[in-house]
């Protein structure tokens, strides 16, 4: 069995990996307070991989989520101390030639005000900002009426 390629960054209320194996098949994802084991089939060779993480602090195993891709499997850990930060995933700090930081998803939350609502929170309240359809604003010169384009004018027939 071999590990899958992991990646990882931290959230205030939740801790994401993302175990990278394409066509992923028959994957199992166990949450428990202080650990998360990973089994699956990946590849079009079928290999077999297996993780099992120690964690740094302690997670809700019952509140924690896995959901498949074709190109990984996500896992959003929930946090049971909300606001404390991971400097890294592993109880230990031994280095995992398997496991590395997604910097691209990481984010220096600490010291940021708006993380103090939740992602869904900022969604909701956004979509709640947008007005519909009757609550289109106005817009100066876009009388379709009154409005007469220079390229609106007949075009000459093609011989």
């Amino acid at each position: 069995m071999l590990p899958a390629t992991t990646k990882w960054y931290d959230r205030r209320d939740c801790v994401v990996i993302e175990f990278c194996v394409e066509d992923s098949k028959d994957v199992k994802v166990k949450f428990e307070k202080s650990k998360v084991n990973f089994i699956c089939l990946g590849g079009t060779d079928g290999h077999k991989h297996q993780n099992e993480i120690d964690l740094f602090e302690v997670i809700d195993p019952n509140e924690s989520k896995h959901k498949r891709t074709d190109r990984s499997v996500l896992c959003y850990l929930r946090k049971v101390e909300s606001g404390k930060s991971w400097p890294r995933l592993t109880k230990d700090k031994a280095k995992l030639n398997w496991l590395g930081v997604d910097f691209n998803n990481w984010k220096d939350w600490e010291d940021d005000s708006d993380e103090e609502l939740s992602s869904f929170d900022r969604f909701s309240e956004m979509m709640n900002n947008m007005g519909g359809e009757d609550e289109l604003p106005d817009v100066d010169g876009a009388d379709e009426d009154e409005y007469v384009d220079s390229d609106d004018e007949k075009m000459p027939d093609l011989e």
